[in-house]
């Protein structure tokens, strides 16, 4: 199979590659496994490729259960000799057996039927036509349990990105023989995930719409889109300005039907609300493992989102969370040394992470008892400040305590309300010399963002369009262990605008660099390590399917969460909040003048606007926070 080079960085980064492009003297999966390949017949008559990776040992003796992934990213390698160098969700479990299963969804790959983003979920299905991701999961299980020898009745699932969704709408099944699900990085909702942020943008995955929005002839075994890639300058940030508004875009997508039907859909509407996994996850019966990266840029609404309303509409089921300090998909495998950007969290995190909770997890459920009874809590955490993990039986904590952190004059920041009568900062915002969202331009050129969300932001505290607010130097340690909130009183000039809200970690002015820093260039001290960030477009304040333009120069609210986090803050830190109203080219620039649609907005839309933020007594801003004692 001939891949992209472009498009095996994107499959690396989101943990997808299937391990075709390993070492070819790994031979353990050969040696111990029987390769088949089948093209499993779907209740409407389409046939999904499917291979499954059979143990040799495997006898009426010594059933093995079945460990499944379907994915979009195919299955390869394809072929009855081509073995990959890896199979599972880890070596150890890899080591252990399981019979594993692979499967192209419809329409992409080698199976047939015709694929769209997000398959929309059927709750009611009244004929052999509605067919959806879970009833694709229910045909191929029963299918499997017919056909392939040497099974104890027991199905597991796992993807990590996309086939995290897959995972969690597979889930939907509810086939009796299902016992394990675990969501990985799972897509929730592309209005949240991925592609956009609470509605804005992501232009940051400028590069990736080939993959999502250009459909094969007919079944292939090859990546049929990667003559469609855009081949961008080297700086990053450069090439998405000079391109001008979103509507230039249509220059290289006009004939990509997921970019078409992002401009056409500005909003949440009925579109969207159909890929919305979330409002389906109810009447689920067997166990659920959710995993994230603290630090995932692409998809950390999905993982909290899912657990919290797994939780909320399935009293009573095994349902456990699990978040490390990791990027995308980056538990999938050990890196010795556990970094993200230049932030060190410690050795072999992944491989704890595997072999102690998502193998224990597995091994229950589908070899083991299955009652429920691991060991592991109901929540997994590491705390990214104190670099270790937590565990918690729920999540938000109960014992969580929320205060707000209030701005303040002179750009304090403190848990004491402001006693000023009239007091506000302010910047003006240029959309035409936007902030960029990293040093790295090496990164603005990439697939997709990864490394940003722990970046150092000290480039950002210099400019005069970005606010800052700290603390005093903290003299005792304080663990924001929740949910936060970002509640701001705000006014501009324009009629519409975004606000970015950063909570940073500013590191003492005497911190030393890890011995095992990777950029020699790197000083810790004073470092400014974001923590957590979002964004919010105004026009969304009150509705996401209903935008409605700001009044000038009134002063409004604005409210919008931010994920969740665990991490103390040290003594000797401090706490310090950003704000600004341009992220680029990692979002798309608000032209700051209300148009209807801002993926058809012009150049003359684009404007100047004078943004203030409010932290005065009736009109405070801040964030509210969950602090753990």
């Amino acid at each position: 199979m001939r891949i992209n080079l472009l498009f095996l960085t994107f499959l690396l980064i989101s943990g997808t590659l299937h391990a075709q492009q390993a070492p070819a003297q790994e031979t353990f999966v050969k040696d111990n496994y029987l390769k088949k390949e089948f093209d499993i017949p779907m209740r409407d008559g389409i046939k999904l490729h499917t291979i499954v990776y059979s143990p040799k040992d495997a006898a009426a003796s010594n059933k093995y259960p079945f460990l499944m992934q379907r994915t979009c990213y195919s299955v390869a390698p394809y072929g009855d000799d081509l073995y990959p160098a890896r199979l599972g969700p880890s070596t150890a479990l890899m080591h252990e057996k399981y019979i594993f299963v692979y499967q192209d969804v419809r329409g992409r790959y080698k199976s047939e039927g015709i694929w769209t983003n997000m398959t929309p979920h059927i709750d009611s299905k009244k004929n052999k036509t509605d067919v959806d991701e879970a009833s694709d999961t229910y045909d191929t299980i029963e299918w499997l349990l017919k056909n392939i020898p040497d099974n104890n009745g027991r199905v597991g699932q796992w993807g990590i990105s996309y086939p995290g969704f897959y995972t969690t709408a597979s889930a939907l099944s509810n086939h009796p023989a299902l016992k394990a699900s675990s969501p990985q990085a799972p897509i929730a909702d592309f209005f949240h995930d991925d592609f956009h942020h609470n509605g804005v943008f992501t232009q940051g995955y400028y590069l990736t719409f080939p993959v999502f929005g250009i459909k094969p002839d007919s079944p292939t075994d090859a990546s049929w889109f990667t003559n469609d890639f855009i081949k961008p300058e080297p700086d990053g940030y450069t090439f998405n300005l000079n391109l001008g508004p979103l509507r230039n875009f249509d220059k290289y997508y006009s004939k990509n039907f997921f970019w078409q039907e992002t401009v056409n859909h500005p909003n949440k509407d009925d579109f969207w609300k159909k890929r919305d996994i979330l409002p389906h996850l109810k009447g689920l019966k067997h166990a659920f493992m959710t995993v994230g990266g603290w630090f995932d840029a692409e998809d950390l609404y999905g993982p909290l989102n899912t657990y919290k309303t797994i939780e909320k509409n399935n009293p009573g089921i095994y349902n456990t969370l699990v978040v490390g300090p990791f990027g995308h998909g980056r538990w999938s495998r050990e890196t010795g040394h556990t970094f993200h950007n230049d932030i060190y969290f410690g050795d072999s995190i992944a491989t704890f992470y595997q072999n102690n909770i998502e193998g224990r997890f597995f091994d229950h459920f589908l070899k083991g008892p299955g009652d429920g009874k691991t060991g592991l809590p109901e929540a997994y955490l590491f705390d990214t400040g104190k670099k270790e993990w937590k565990t918690f039986d729920k999540w938000p904590a109960a014992s969580a305590e929320k205060k707000k952190l209030y701005f303040q004059t002179n750009g304090k920041l403190g848990f004491d309300a402001p006693a000023s009568v009239k007091s506000y900062s302010e910047y003006v915002s240029d959309p035409l010399k936007p902030v960029p969202y990293t040093t790295n331009y090496k990164q603005m050129s990439g697939f997709t963002p990864f490394e940003y969300m722990s970046e150092d932001q000290r480039f950002a505290s210099t400019r005069p369009d970005v606010l800052v607010f700290k603390t005093e130097v903290l003299t005792e340690d304080l663990t924001l262990g929740g949910e936060i909130m970002a509640q701001l009183k705000i006014s501009t000039s324009g009629t519409d605008a975004d606000f970015f809200v950063k909570l940073i970690d500013v590191y003492p002015d005497d911190e030393k660099n890890s011995p095992f820093q990777p950029n020699p260039n790197v000083v810790m001290a004073g470092y400014q390590q974001m923590v957590r960030s979002e964004i919010v477009r105004a026009r969304f304040r009150n509705s996401l399917e209903k935008p409605e333009p700001l009044v000038a120069d009134k002063l409004t609210d604005i409210g919008f969460r931010l994920q969740d986090v665990l991490h103390t803050f040290k003594k000797g830190h401090r706490i310090m909040v950003q704000v600004q109203s341009t992220v680029f080219p990692l979002f798309d620039r608000n032209p700051q003048k209300y148009v209807d649609n801002i993926y058809k907005a012009e150049e003359k839309d684009f404007i100047k606007a004078t943004q203030k933020i409010y932290h005065q007594r009736g009109a405070e801003s801040g964030l509210v926070v969950d602090i753990l004692k």
